[in-house]
């Protein structure tokens, strides 16, 4: 039986993240994932401008540019009737993020990077072994995780705290009882990474239409990544594979299907989701959770990799005020500190996300806001902004730029 003060189950972003910014406090930390890597992992691959801040504080924005990640200046939006609208990163609206790019960069490196900086702070990491569970202590607060190794052996591993950083369907979260899904948006990705695609540039790319949304963007080294979205009954209607769900809805939308035409597909098609799922709160007595074990609505935003990185620099201060704590009451006040931080931090980019799904869901919708915001460079500047997590969502959850939205 091993024991730590705390143990991150999964080692993606959410879990490097937090372990990084523990292991920095001083604090003995475990992160356990199933997993070696470097391994790869559906994803859009975006980090917003904001998100090299963070990579930055961590010592790894250096190393991901080096590794080849793609510089994005922005993002293009395409209607299901054709209308077009771009925004840019750098633009006259007199906010600035961290960097005037965005980055885009393959999982199986990216998550390489950070668990080596989570490792080179002080943190442990067992890879290949499976969190099947929690243990409890005679009060039923967390006291460790049940695992199973790479040989299929039981243990138990032991800690003051654990951390559920083990992504869309946490096995923490379940344990908890705190797991919840939503009705809608009710999506699945199929995403693949191709070599020669057409008519790629320095804009993520998203592409709606009446039957789901697809996603293209340089990922570095010639690379891209293309995302395939659709509701979830659609895919299991068609009683496929993913990658003949995938093909066929590209090859359905020419002007998609087109780019790929002579492209290499260097991958297999994986699949994700569904998505729409959060916790009814993300801590427990002796667990807190982080990143898509908390909440992941719709990944049309790009937002899961910041959100990952920030959410894990919001949880390691209030981990150390509850490892701190004279009693379980006053460990329990600091998590729930913790949740009302990370609600006020992500609560204007949750209502962003909700209405750009809703205007995903409208082709009318879409259409219209599209065709305003192709005619209005200002205003998709800011929408871009905040999907870069720069500008305030404020700026575009106000009447007047909604009104100006929607305006014929």
């Amino acid at each position: 039986m091993t024991r730590a003060q705390v143990i991150v189950v999964g080692a993606g972003p959410a879990g490097s993240s937090t372990a990084w910014h523990l292991a920095r406090r001083g604090i003995d930390v475990l992160v356990v994932d199933r997993s070696r890597f470097p391994r790869d992992k559906p994803c859009a691959e975006y980090l917003s401008p904001e998100a090299s801040r963070l990579l930055d504080t961590m010592g790894a924005l250096g190393a991901c540019e080096s590794a080849g990640a793609a510089q994005l200046s922005g993002m293009m939006v395409r209607a299901p009737n054709g209308a077009l609208l771009r925004g840019d990163f750098a633009a006259a609206h007199g906010f600035r993020g961290f960097r005037d790019r965005g980055l885009a960069l393959r999982r199986a490196l990216l998550d390489a990077i950070l668990l080596e900086r989570a490792r080179q702070e002080g943190a442990s990491v067992i890879e290949e072994e499976r969190v099947t569970g929690l243990v409890r202590d005679a009060r039923g607060a967390v006291a460790g995780v049940e695992v199973l190794d790479a040989r299929g052996r039981a243990a138990e591993r032991r800690a003051d705290m654990v951390v559920g950083a083990d992504g869309l369907r946490s096995v923490v979260a379940r344990r908890l009882g705190l797991a919840r899904a939503r009705r809608r948006p009710n999506r699945i990705a199929m995403i693949a990474h191709y070599r020669g695609v057409a008519g790629m540039g320095s804009y993520g790319e998203m592409h709606v239409e009446r039957d789901g949304y697809a996603g293209f963007a340089d990922v570095g080294g010639g690379v891209t990544n293309v995302a395939v979205v659709a509701p979830a009954a659609r895919v299991k209607r068609a009683a496929v594979a993913p990658a003949a769900f995938f093909d066929a809805w590209l090859a359905a939308h020419p002007h998609l299907g087109a780019r790929l035409t002579g492209a290499e597909r260097v991958d297999a098609v994986r699949a994700t989701g569904p998505f729409a799922h959060h916790a009814r709160r993300a801590w427990a007595r002796g667990a807190a959770l982080v990143g898509d074990a908390a909440d992941f609505y719709d990944p049309f935003t790009g937002e899961g990799i910041y959100a990952a990185l920030r959410g894990g620099e919001l949880l390691a201060p209030h981990i150390a005020s509850a490892l701190e704590a004279r009693s379980p009451h006053d460990a329990d006040a600091a998590l729930a500190a913790y949740d009302a931080d990370r609600k006020r931090t992500f609560a204007g980019k949750w209502r962003v996300e909700r209405l750009v799904s809703l205007a995903v869901s409208v082709p009318a919708l879409m259409n219209r806001a599209a065709a305003t915001l192709g005619q209005r460079k200002d205003m998709a500047d800011l929408f871009v902004g905040v999907a870069g997590d720069f500008v305030p969502p404020s700026e575009i959850l106000s009447v007047r730029y909604l009104l100006r939205l929607l305006a014929t």
